[in-house]
């Protein structure tokens, strides 16, 4: 066989003993050269925008109607109460679209704005086509 006398452990922890004394000697120059570094934390606080000055639509955009849905189903599915009269409905999503047609979905939608600051808004409060 070709592997015939090899021994793949001959010499081969030296070396890396050696390598990793030679990176270790490295890192301590670097230290002494370098100055001491402060991480501060990020300082940019989210503050909520009365309702009197919100600035974004009054219509509810497709990816909040979805996510709204979605998240009243799963509700409903875990046993959250019901907010609208049934009448035979069993599947939660048609209950959950039900109570978005009555506007009595139990959920506030969040709209992060780009100066790190937010809208709320109640499933009442919009206009939903």
């Amino acid at each position: 066989m070709a592997d015939d006398g090899f021994d793949d452990f001959s010499g081969g922890e030296d070396d890396l003993l050696d390598d990793m004394d030679d990176l270790g000697e490295e890192g301590e120059e670097d230290n002494e050269n370098e100055e001491n570094i402060e991480i501060l934390p990020q300082t940019e606080e989210e503050h909520a925008i009365p309702s009197e000055q919100r600035t974004t639509t009054p219509y509810m955009t497709k990816y909040e109607r979805a996510r709204v849905l979605g998240t009243r189903a799963l509700q409903i599915s875990m046993g959250a109460p019901v907010m609208v009269e049934l009448e035979g409905e069993t599947d939660p999503l048609k209950i959950a679209m039900k109570e978005l047609k009555a506007k009595k979905v139990p959920i506030i939608i969040r709209r992060f704005l780009p100066n790190s600051s937010y809208e709320d808004w109640a499933v009442d409060e919009l206009i939903i086509d």
